[in-house]
This record gives structure tokens, sequence and C-alpha cells, in this order.
């Protein structure tokens, strides 16, 4: 069963219908950016290696796509993500905050644990 699943955006927030384990796969998708971020930011200086951009998918009662160029962003701490919410009627495109989403994910799960 889908629940209700909150992103708080820069400005405002969208809720939408978000099964559990689309949540569970959206978190995994998260941590692993956080983990390419941190790794880059350890390498330090010097000339560093691109790294692929992380692109999420899912097909539910809406569409959300996920766009996060790991690049472009000094830290985890710093990371925008590029977010498009959309269904026959609807389609919104923002940014929002890398770690502002992982905490609304988390807490979406906390809430529809079990």
């Amino acid at each position: 069963m889908a629940s209700q699943l909150t992103l708080n955006l820069v400005q405002g927030s969208i809720q939408f219908s978000f099964s559990a384990a689309a949540a569970q796969e959206l978190k995994e998708a998260l941590a692993e950016l956080i983990q390419t971020l941190k790794a880059k930011t350890a390498a330090g200086t010097g000339r560093p290696k691109p790294i692929k951009p992380t692109e999420y998918r899912h097909t539910g009662d809406v569409f959300l796509e996920i766009f996060c160029n790991p690049n472009i962003w000094p830290s985890p701490f710093a990371a925008k993500l590029l977010l498009t919410v959309r269904d026959e009627r609807i389609r919104l495109t923002t940014e929002a905050e890398l770690t502002r989403i992982i905490e609304d994910v988390n807490l979406y799960l906390e809430e529809n644990a079990g």
C-alpha cells in the first residue's frame, strides 16, 4: 500500500502517493550518491576524474525522477537535486537540497515501517 511522501523543496513542498518499497530504493540511491560525493571530497584537490551523474526514476501513481551531477558540488551538504514529479495532468520540475530529501525519505520510512 502506498502512503503519502512529502518532499520539502527549496520553496514549498510536494506530497504524492509513494510505496515503502520505492522509498527504500530511493533511500539506497541517495546513500550511494552521498558516498560518491564524500569520496570526491576526500580525494582533495588536483584534477578530479569525472563522476557519472546519479539518475533515479520511479513510475507509480506518479513519475518521480531525481538527477544530480556530483561533479559540480563541493560536498554532500551543498549538493542539490533536480527533481521532477509528474502524472498525466501536471509536471513539476524544481531543485531540492540533497540532505533535506534524505531526511524526508527517512522520516517517511520511519512512519511507514512494518
